[in-house]
């Protein structure tokens, strides 16, 4: 009897040290796919993650996030390392396509380009976005489930792209929401925001851009009017702005694009997630 109690106590002890030797694995919530937004927690002990070699900011709890681009590749390596460098877990993610909408034209691009004039006020343009997509705030707007930013049809879709006789264009880099002019634009998650009108944009018209903290950042396009400034802290549902058709745009509608760390998503996968 006492043999046999020692013997399940060994069982017990030696079960109990191979689970504590056991490292534990990087873990991500939901499936690896172009254009979609993951959450995921890193073993104790890890001081840096990694996704192809490019940093991952990690939250003392361990807690992170990554992104996929639109034509992300097949397979990525992610890696958790210690503080004396070594790695305490690698994983190469299978990163499943998803068939983008592409319409093939058949006919050429349209010629022509931006006057010097235009290019000089875009180039300007685009160095103040780009500061405002930098800017990192201490925000974990990034550990929420992100909502829709307004309600209405979904008129043009993330990653839709057209051909023309070959030569692809730039495909679209957000989500754009049939809200209606005047119906109010509110912030996803929580956020500072990091740019803000005036002045308007000339292809963006009234722009405003939220930092939600992890590298993870939104732009609100075509706004009529915004209700937000620089540098003020924004919560989940907190109207930012109200939907209109400022810049180049067709009509009203709202267009959101989410990205992280300088790579473009798919609002549709971050949202309830």
């Amino acid at each position: 009897m006492r043999a046999s109690f020692a013997l399940t106590l060994l069982i017990v002890a030696t079960a109990s040290q191979a689970r504590a030797q056991t490292p534990e694995r990087l873990r991500l919530e939901g499936m690896p796919q172009q254009g979609a937004l993951l959450r995921g927690t890193a073993p104790a002990g890890t001081i840096a993650v990694t996704l192809d070699g490019r940093d991952v900011p990690v939250a003392p709890d361990g807690r992170f996030i990554i992104g996929f681009d639109r034509d992300a590749a097949s397979a990525m390596r992610l890696a958790a390392r210690r503080a004396d460098g070594r790695e305490l877990d690698v994983q190469t993610l299978t990163v499943a396509r998803r068939p983008w909408p592409v319409q093939n034209i058949n006919m050429a691009r349209p010629a022509g380009g931006p006057s010097p004039e235009f290019a000089r006020l875009r180039e300007g343009e685009l160095v103040r976005i780009g500061a405002a997509r930098q800017a990192r705030s201490a925000t974990a707007g990034w550990a929420q489930r992100l909502i829709l930013p307004a309600r209405g049809r979904i008129s043009g879709v993330f990653g839709s792209q057209r051909v023309y006789r070959g030569v692809p264009a730039a495909y679209h880099s957000g989500l754009d929401i049939a809200a209606g002019a005047g119906a109010p634009a509110v912030a996803p998650a929580d956020g500072v925001v990091t740019l803000a009108p005036p002045p308007s944009f000339s292809l963006e018209g009234n722009l405003v851009i939220i930092d939600h903290g992890m590298g993870l950042t939104s732009a609100f396009l075509h706004l009529s009017r915004a209700s937000v400034r620089v540098g003020q802290r924004v919560r989940q549902g907190e109207e930012i702005g109200r939907v209109g058709a400022t810049g180049r745009a067709t009509g009203p509608h709202l267009h959101w694009s989410l990205v992280w760390n300088g790579t473009r998503l798919d609002p549709r996968t971050a949202v309830g997630r």
